[in-house]
């Protein structure tokens, strides 16, 4: 029999050994580069096969097969083999003390049973925790892949994103004049509140008081536009001016908003509570709920 039939009658054993071996490691080893040594030595073995000796050669190349595929595992492991012999061996210290104490041993006691001192016991349990490696798509229902961090938002963060960007300027264009100005200037063309006031005519402090009534607004359209299941429906229906004039100033956004000709897109089905919210300023208050016209 010449190498070619020894190599394609002896395929299968280089998949039962593969098989045999992915039962025992962990999930991210690779089946393919398992099988990729395997036949390589299978290959190599047909080359070296001496039928002289009366050695069968599915008993010598399952021999040489095995070999390969331990060499690749072990080029897989992060560890050393000194480290994985180590950690074989305090394994075995362990299970024999937690036999003996009937409890768990401490670093200590394992320590003094192995013969190390404390400080190399906790170095070889570092060494074998750096070198567990975990696949990113075998974390069950979710990918490892999906929890890493990201600098570049996920399509539906932008998509998100972009409908609280087009409600945040539909509620600047609803505000007041003066608001209106005030927001713009400060925010936008990023001026003093000194030049502002000058502009209008006022005081810096009533120009800060102007800025908090719009954050105020703003963040009452944002909240109740975008995030209308964490609205408290029994206080909106509290009486009074500023109530009124806070709910006609949400209706002029959201009829803004509908008016405005946008591409129909399709939101996920998620929570809005993370949605962005205009930070809190040092001198915003919920009585600043009035509008300057």
């Amino acid at each position: 029999m010449n190498n070619h039939e020894l190599v394609t009658s002896n395929l299968a054993l280089v998949g039962h050994i593969v098989r045999e071996t992915m039962g025992r490691v962990p999930s991210h080893v690779s089946r393919d580069d398992l099988t990729s040594a395997g036949m390589l030595a299978l290959v190599q073995a047909a080359q070296s096969f001496q039928e002289e000796r009366g050695v069968p050669f599915a008993r010598y190349a399952a021999t040489r097969i095995r070999g390969a595929v331990l060499d690749e595992l072990r080029g897989l492991d992060w560890a050393s083999r000194s480290v994985r012999r180590r950690a074989r061996e305090l394994e075995a210290t362990r299970a024999t003390l937690t036999s003996t104490l009937g409890r768990a041993p401490s670093t200590a006691e394992l320590a003094s049973a192995a013969g190390l001192r404390e400080d190399e016991v906790a170095a070889n349990q570092g060494d074998v925790a750096r070198s567990q490696v975990f696949s990113l798509d075998g974390a069950g229902d979710f990918t490892l892949a999906d929890q890493l961090v990201s600098r570049s938002p996920r399509p539906d963060e932008s998509l998100l994103g972009r409908e609280e960007m087009e409600y945040l300027v539909d509620a600047v264009a609803e505000l007041p004049e003066r608001l209106r100005h005030v927001v713009e200037q400060y925010f936008l063309a990023e001026r003093p509140m000194a030049e502002i006031a000058e502009t209008l005519g006022v005081t810096e402090s009533r120009v800060s008081q102007m800025r908090a009534e719009a954050l105020v607004l703003l963040r009452e359209a944002l909240r109740r536009l975008l995030s209308p299941e964490l609205t408290d429906q029994a206080a909106e229906k509290k009486a009074g001016c500023a109530a009124r004039r806070r709910e006609a100033y949400v209706a002029a956004v959201a009829a803004r908003h509908a008016a405005v000709a946008r591409p129909a897109v399709a939101v996920p089905p998620r929570r809005r509570a993370r949605r962005v919210g205009l930070k809190k300023s040092s001198s915003d208050s919920s009585s600043g709920a009035g509008t300057d016209r």
